[in-house]
């Protein structure tokens, strides 16, 4: 006679909310401030890169069963890695938030692509949709970054406010703020989404009798 498993207390839910919650505070201290140096971004970057990995680690024994953990361990890894290079106040430059914020975005997509799409073909389809998005935003962010050049400025006027430059460390830390609101949205409808119920195995005669 077969034994299921104990449900665990968390699930997939539960770390795409943890994820959006951490997402939307980055993009509202990036919205809010009109500060967008490179020190700002690296400190903004560094509290949701460091709370994002913190939430993978946790995730990889409270969510996932143990023979799919080798991706959030990867993702908490670098993610903390990368919340850790960018926390260092004297690293806080121009140079170095594209450099980490370019290093973490194109790694942890690509892990979280390619989860998703092995996950999809293993028939574990909990989250792996929200993956694979997830996955080719971070690749956009970090392709759209490459092509910002970080020497770039624009002077400009309004009238009645006075004159202000465009940087490029301006347009990144915007960018990485727009990135952080997009994902915080869509985990967060896809947390507070209605799961289908998983299909019940059938259970032979024999296994019912006995």
């Amino acid at each position: 006679m077969t034994t299921s498993s104990p449900a665990r207390a968390f699930d997939v839910r539960h770390l795409q909310l943890a994820r959006a919650a951490f997402a939307a505070l980055a993009a509202v201290m990036v919205t809010f401030s009109s500060d967008h140096s490179a020190a700002l971004g690296l400190a903004v970057f560094s509290g949701f890169a460091l709370a994002t990995g913190l939430v993978f680690a946790l995730s990889a024994w409270l969510v996932f069963p143990r023979d799919e953990r080798m991706v959030p361990v990867l993702l908490a890894s670098v993610s903390i890695i990368a919340g850790l290079v960018s926390s260092v106040g004297a690293w806080r430059t121009t140079g170095v938030f594209f450099a980490v914020v370019i290093a973490w975005a194109l790694v942890s997509g690509l892990i979280e692509l390619l989860g998703a799409l092995r996950d999809r073909k293993a028939g574990r389809a909990a989250g792996a949709r929200d993956g694979v998005l997830i996955g080719i935003l971070g690749l956009v962010l970090a392709v759209v970054l490459l092509l910002t050049p970080m020497q770039y400025a624009l002077d400009y006027d309004i009238t009645g406010a006075g004159s202000f430059t465009l940087t490029g460390i301006t347009i990144a830390v915007g960018l990485f703020g727009g990135y952080a609101a997009v994902v915080a949205v869509f985990l967060a409808i896809a947390g507070f989404s209605p799961r289908r119920p998983e299909p019940v195995p059938a259970v032979s005669p024999e296994e019912a009798a006995s």
